[in-house]
């Protein structure tokens, strides 16, 4: 009897432990020329691919965030890490618009690759999500 109890209570808290890890998501991840507002994340129109000589901003609106959930989107060209930003949030949030970038333009401009955003949000030491945008070429 007390083994199906204990078996009961493990496979309840796993539910529940999974119900929360699926109720964080991504709405919009990608990376464009300018600073993104929420309004523009949120209608998921696409936005300008940067070019070579213009600014590059990495974005990523997410949803459903709780307490103590870490957010991290990094600019990434093919699998180097160039720009990113995290946040610790402090409290429950529905939303999270988090950019990483560079207002200006690199000496020289972008170097030739691929060019993605990457969001990674950890709850309690363990990945929720861990996604990546479409590759773009900066022309």
């Amino acid at each position: 009897m007390l083994t199906r109890v204990l078996f009961a209570l493990v496979l309840m808290c796993g539910l529940a432990t999974a119900a929360c890890a699926e109720d964080t998501k991504v709405l919009a991840l990608g990376v464009t020329d300018h600073e993104v507002t929420q309004e523009e994340a949120e209608k998921g129109a696409t936005l300008p691919v940067p070019r070579f000589n213009t600014p590059a901003i990495a974005y990523v609106l997410a949803a459903d965030l709780k307490k103590g959930d870490t957010v991290e989107v990094a600019l990434f060209n093919e699998d180097t890490s160039l720009l990113h930003n995290t946040q610790t949030l402090g409290e429950d949030q529905a939303k999270l618009l988090l950019q990483a970038g560079k207002r200006g333009v690199p000496a020289g401009g972008w170097l030739e690759g691929s060019y993605s955003a990457r969001v990674t949000v950890t709850r309690d030491g363990k990945t929720l999500i861990e996604q990546s945008s479409k590759p773009v070429p900066f022309e």
